[in-house]
């Protein structure tokens, strides 16, 4: 068993002394940025929920300094993210027998844009959106925070995937 051990302890030496470009767990290479500014994300939807643009912009915030080493800024950041949400709707998904509702469909779309001071050819501007659907006998208000943390998370990722881990 110790022989073992060493043998495999040598091979992931060489594994990983071997590698050229540094990974960490969340998928992100090598960041050639040290500071990272999240600007407030306003409601430009027609429909205005009061509070949705500041609950996503600090989910945006967490996500990246929760997957990163970055530090967050208010100003002067190297990377800058910036946008509004731009779709916020209840939509019908499926009918009854009797002609009503009975799952409706939650949808946030946020446009983002995304400039990395230090590698110009990262920069983007994007939409991304994600839905929750629920129960047509339930209001928005009853569903609001579980259907929030959903579209939320979704969102934050794509965007946190599309900016830093490339995928």
């Amino acid at each position: 068993m110790n022989i073992f051990r060493r043998y495999f302890l040598l091979v992931f030496a060489l594994v990983l002394s071997s590698c050229s470009v540094s990974y960490n767990f969340t998928g992100t290479g090598k960041l050639d940025a040290k500071t990272f500014q999240v600007n407030y994300f306003q409601n430009l939807a027609d429909i205005v929920e009061p509070g949705i643009e500041r609950t996503f912009t600090q989910k945006l915030q967490n996500v990246i300094l929760n997957q990163t080493n970055l530090n967050l800024v208010s100003s002067g950041g190297d990377l800058l993210y910036e946008g509004e949400i731009v779709e916020y709707r209840i939509t019908p998904m499926a009918a009854t027998s009797d002609q009503t509702a009975a799952q409706n469909r939650m949808t946030i779309t946020v446009n983002v844009r995304y400039t990395n001071k230090n590698k110009e050819e990262d920069n983007f501007e994007k939409r991304f959106s994600h839905f929750y659907n629920y129960e047509a006998n339930k209001l928005p208000s009853e569903v609001m925070q579980d259907a929030l943390k959903e579209i939320y998370d979704r969102i934050t990722q794509d965007i946190f995937s599309q900016s830093l881990a490339k995928w």
